[in-house]
């Protein structure tokens, strides 16, 4: 059971960080036009400008959630709090995103690939720190 959590877990966070940084500091325009279908170029300066602070903003969130996970993996993987911490902010991606089914609609093809890889990886991290963290760690 670790060996899947800790795939789900590098795989996970190896997306997190690459599409981060790139999101961030490389190419968002890519991301628009590959991930949304938007030419953010065709848009007028201040929604351009605006929705592309933002993005930017959330990805290097999304980094930063990368490197604080690869920072403490071993503390995630041995201790209550920290395995509690890492799937809370795990766990709010997904959620987002389900609730982005039940407000919004139904997504692409590629947001149903992130929200089942995102899904399957948390479950197998909850899996194993239930059997292996929880019952037998008394402090929480």
């Amino acid at each position: 059971m670790k060996r899947a959590a800790l795939i789900g877990f590098w795989c996970y966070i190896a997306l997190v960080c690459v599409a981060g940084f790139w999101g961030a500091f490389i190419n968002p325009w890519f991301d628009h036009r590959w991930l949304y279908h938007i030419d953010v170029r065709a848009l007028p300066d201040f929604e351009r400008i605006n929705m592309l602070s933002q993005y930017r903003f959330l990805r290097a969130l999304e980094l930063s959630f990368g490197v604080i996970s690869v920072s403490f993996v071993k503390e995630i993987f041995s201790e209550a709090r920290f395995n509690r911490l890492y799937l809370m902010g795990m766990g709010a991606g997904t959620l987002g995103r389900i609730i982005s089914l039940i407000f919004d609609g139904n997504p692409s093809g590629w947001m149903w690939v992130f929200l089942v890889f995102e899904a399957v990886a948390w479950i197998l991290i909850f899996l194993f720190a239930r059997k292996e963290i929880y019952g037998k760690n008394t402090a929480h």
